[in-house]
């Protein structure tokens, strides 16, 4: 039997990633909707044809789903949280897991109290692209140097709530960056520096204060370290993870993934340009087979208090003007 699921938020990612994944699943089915602008929910209901709400505690006290699918501003997570704790409803949630390192703390207690299953929704941990790469890096000698960029331009990058960082928790460190941190500690795991520089001043009439571009230094206890370019402004759009090691390199792209020999020629590769659909039916199967006790949960709440420590040796690295080692602000 499949598990009954809801998805909390219509935004950008619901509509692209949660909605088709879930209509994709053979594990769940879509049982209601919530989002609190009435116009987008009587649009989404008529194509969906499930119960929909204005808040989610009518969704959840009305409907009892398994799990929800939770895709919200980053200030609302909170709260939603901890209603379905409440109710022991597990929660999919869009990253990031939380806004600061506090709060995830906070909300891992949150979780454990309720004895609640919780995942940060990451798709590229269920493209082959991604997965294939830990395999790869194995055939390139000892890496030393990482080059990651993830940019593309929006005319106002400090648009509603992301631009404002009491609502966000910051910009493009914590919201786009996320996916580029996440692979960087699959890969590589915590560094022990980083230091972050970063600015909102890309459109400086708009008045936001949350980052539009960052640019984080890195490095671990072994030789390896780099550089990772973030941006909500900068043209064109890029998104790669280059490794450069002493036999050969990586290049990592949102489709692809290339490993190089020392002269530059690629020696294999692996494209997969539609793969992004079927990730997120992927993510959202293996979150079921999780709450059927058939997985280990391996981004929940232990795993995404590393995201926030790094994420804060980023922001706080700034304000003291110095390295930072994440590992101790865990």
């Amino acid at each position: 039997m499949k598990r009954r699921a809801a998805v909390i938020g219509l935004g950008h990612q619901a509509l692209e990633d949660h909605l088709p994944g879930l209509l994709g699943s053979g594990r769940a089915r879509l049982v209601a909707v919530c989002d609190n602008d009435p116009g987008v929910l009587r649009d989404r209901q008529r194509s969906l044809q499930v119960p929909a709400f204005t808040r989610a505690t009518d969704l959840l006290d009305a409907v009892a789903p398994d799990f929800v699918i939770v895709a919200v501003p980053h200030h609302a997570g909170r709260t939603v949280i901890e209603e379905c704790s409440a109710r022991g409803v597990h929660v999919l949630k869009e990253k990031p897991f939380a806004t600061s390192l506090a709060e995830a703390h906070e909300l891992a207690a949150i979780c454990e109290g309720g004895q609640v299953e919780l995942m940060v929704t990451l798709q590229r941990r269920f493209n082959p692209i991604y997965t294939s790469v830990l395999g790869l890096l194995d055939q390139i000698g000892t890496p030393f140097l990482i080059d990651g960029q993830y940019t593309f331009h929006t005319d106002d990058p400090g648009a509603g709530w992301r631009g404002d960082v009491k609502q966000a928790g910051g910009g493009c460190i914590i919201d786009m960056g996320y996916h580029l941190i996440d692979l960087l500690l699959w890969y590589f795991g915590m560094p022990s520096r980083a230091i972050a520089d970063f600015s909102a001043t890309a459109l400086p009439e708009a008045g936001y204060d949350a980052e539009d571009t960052a640019v984080i230094q890195l490095g671990y206890d072994t030789d390896l370290y780099g550089s990772v370019l973030l941006s909500r402004w900068a043209a064109p759009k890029t998104e790669k993870l280059h490794v450069v090691g002493t036999r050969g390199s990586v290049l990592l792209t949102k489709s692809q993934v290339q490993r190089l020999d020392l002269g530059g020629t690629v020696v294999e590769e692996l494209a997969r340009p539609h793969a992004p659909a079927s990730a997120a039916t992927a993510q959202i199967d293996y979150f079921c087979r999780v709450l059927d006790g058939e997985r280990p949960n391996t981004s929940g709440p232990e795993q995404h208090l590393a995201h926030a420590a790094f994420i804060a040796s980023c922001y706080e690295s700034k304000a003291a003007g110095r390295y930072i080692d994440p590992k101790e602000m865990l």
